[in-house]
């Protein structure tokens, strides 16, 4: 890989990662009800999955589910489902205790899960694989630097958003702002749900 590809590698990864949607909503959304602690626990996870999810499609996995429309449809309705359900579950948390208690939990295993019904990522690892790694005569050592890469994005990102979830935590906690709060991740959540319809 010349540094040209390595250099539009990063570029779309920073874009991409960095850019909102389910992953960066939620940890914020975790961070700022639950504390950054809690929410690493997702954060964690969004690098494993997402990573998980790329080593497929290098496999061709994601190429099959791109072929069979059936298939297609049922990962995005399975996001989509899960996003309002995440989203329903984040705009009724009025209070730092009882977003604490139970109203949102995202755990390890649901973060590498989300990645698999997320079609942003989807999308993000077919356009890596297909770009840089698929067609080579040197791809597996193209996929040994690309998955790293993707891998300190994914984790990068996503810190960064808890962080900031993390730092509002005190001052949404006064009134009625983390209600507020909560409901415009959800309602991004939302959007997000909308957009993978028309994806």
């Amino acid at each position: 890989m010349n540094w040209q590809e390595f250099t539009a590698l990063m570029v779309l990864a920073t874009a991409m990662s960095f850019s909102p949607g389910p992953n960066t909503t939620l940890s914020t959304a975790l961070a700022a009800n639950g504390g950054l602690p809690r929410a690493m626990r997702f954060v964690l996870a969004v690098p494993v999955g997402w990573t998980l999810l790329l080593l497929l499609c290098a496999a061709g996995i994601g190429a099959a589910v791109v072929a069979v429309p059936a298939l297609r449809v049922v990962v995005k309705a399975l996001g989509i489902a899960y996003l309002l359900f995440l989203s329903w579950k984040l705009a009724d948390s009025r209070t730092l205790g009882q977003a604490n208690r139970a109203s949102l939990q995202v755990g390890f295993i649901q973060g590498i899960a989300l990645q698999f019904v997320n079609v942003k990522a989807w999308l993000l690892a077919l356009t890596i694989v297909a770009g840089w790694v698929a067609g080579h005569g040197d791809a597996l050592h193209r996929l040994a630097v690309v998955a790293p890469v993707m891998l300190v994005f994914a984790f990068a990102s996503n810190f960064v958003y808890a962080l900031a979830g993390a730092l509002l935590r005190n001052w949404l906690a006064q009134g009625s702002r983390l209600l507020w709060f909560n409901r415009a991740m959800a309602a991004v959540l939302v959007l997000t749900a909308i957009w993978m319809v028309r994806a």
